[in-house]
């Protein structure tokens, strides 16, 4: 346990409390995929969030047609006030096509999506639905610092299970490209994307006002990108970092079409992408070398860390992975960002109403064959008594 304070200012877990917060003036943002229709981690936190009874969850779903009736069965099962929008209903689409919006789906896409509903409340949390540790304390523990006087604040934890060091995408690929950044290059927004002990989480809150300027990134470059928006909005002076304790989400492999490889190249272009707004013209040749260097000796650190905890720690493979994300560091790409939502060219009212006019169709188009429907992994009881509040 320790309170040393950062550039960025750091709220400590030092006692296990939950403290006080807007969260009756909050809307929570919580993106989900097919996978997630009765996962026991997303009943988890949809329990969790009952308890927390924040003004509206905002759900945006991706997921084939044949799969969202049964999965918005499942999310009125809970006593929330919850809207779900269908990302890939054919209405939408139309939408997002006539005004220039469409191309590549992906996280950041459903999420700047469900933004714009979550920015009818006065702050916006957002976060992924697929933590086995969630806590109704996250939520309130990310809202206080934006009641103190924040416009942003970001969660941070120590990714530690089942005796490994997990967090590689950030250990072995962003913050050795980010210490490498800084040493070629004096500028206040690399130290900015440094400060931060968890840049990857997927945990923030927001002020509404804050949020409605955030470009997003349209995959998985989310993370990196908010904060570069951040950066260029309220600072280290408008910005906190909250320990959430104790976290514990799934594992991807490093190869795949969604793996940390696929991962690191979105990464690399979203933090690229931060530094040509702020005037910075990176050279991706002359950094990999000086990327794997750090990254070589931060996993010597990593391995006696390990060692001193009595955790597993395979040096040679997480070198290996150091090669394969070296090949992300490459040129930029186009800017695919969405507009922020307060230069949008629609509303968030109409992604409302082409959303539910899509689900609406799906009601009425649906037959009595059960063959269509998927039976959920595992039932999460929705009465808040049956689920335990530490978990």
């Amino acid at each position: 346990m320790e309170y040393v304070q950062e550039r960025v200012t750091t709220l400590h877990a030092l006692r296990d409390r939950m403290p006080e917060a807007p969260t009756d003036r909050a809307a929570v943002v919580v993106p989900m995929t097919e996978r997630e229709y009765g996962a026991l981690a997303t009943g988890q936190i949809l329990s969790e969030l009952e308890m927390v009874d924040p003004a509206r969850v905002v759900v945006p779903l991706r997921a084939p047609r044949d799969r969202v009736v049964a999965f918005c069965e499942w999310l009125a099962e809970y006593h929330l006030t919850l809207e779900v929008v269908w990302c890939d209903g054919p209405q939408l689409a139309k939408l997002l096509r006539v005004h220039g919006l469409d191309g590549q789906r992906g996280k950041g896409r459903d999420v700047w999506l469900a933004l714009g509903r979550a920015l009818k409340e006065e702050y916006v949390v957002v976060h992924d639905a697929d933590t086995a540790s969630y806590s109704r304390r996250y939520v309130p523990r990310l809202l206080f610092p934006l009641a103190h006087g924040n416009s942003f604040s970001k969660g941070y934890y120590a990714r530690v299970e089942n005796d490994r060091l997990y967090g590689r995408l950030f250990r072995l690929f962003y913050a050795p490209l980010v210490r490498a950044l800084q040493d070629v290059y004096d500028t206040p927004v690399i130290d900015y994307l440094g400060a931060f002990r968890y840049a990857l989480a997927g945990e923030f809150a927001a002020t509404s006002k804050l949020a409605s300027t955030f470009r997003l990134q349209r995959h998985w470059g989310l993370e990196v990108g908010t904060l570069g928006e951040v950066h260029g909005e309220v600072g280290f002076a408008g910005s906190a970092q909250v320990d959430l304790g104790q976290y514990e989400h799934d594992h991807r492999s490093v190869s795949g079409p969604t793996g940390l490889s696929d991962m690191s190249e979105s990464v690399a272009d979203a933090l690229f992408r931060v530094l040509v707004d702020h005037g910075i013209d990176p050279r991706p040749d002359a950094l990999r070398d000086r990327y794997t260097e750090t990254a070589d000796s931060l996993i010597d650190s990593y391995r006696l860390d390990a060692l001193y905890n009595g955790l597993d720690l395979d040096a040679e493979a997480e070198r290996a992975q150091v090669s394969t994300y070296a090949d992300a560091i490459g040129t930029l790409g186009g800017d695919t960002r969405l507009p922020a939502w307060s230069r949008a060219p629609i509303t968030s009212d109409q992604v409302a109403q082409a959303a539910q006019a899509d689900l609406h169709a799906l009601d009425s188009d649906r037959t009595t064959d059960q063959s269509s429907e998927i039976v959920p992994a595992s039932r999460v009881s929705p009465n808040p008594s049956d689920t335990d509040p530490g978990a």
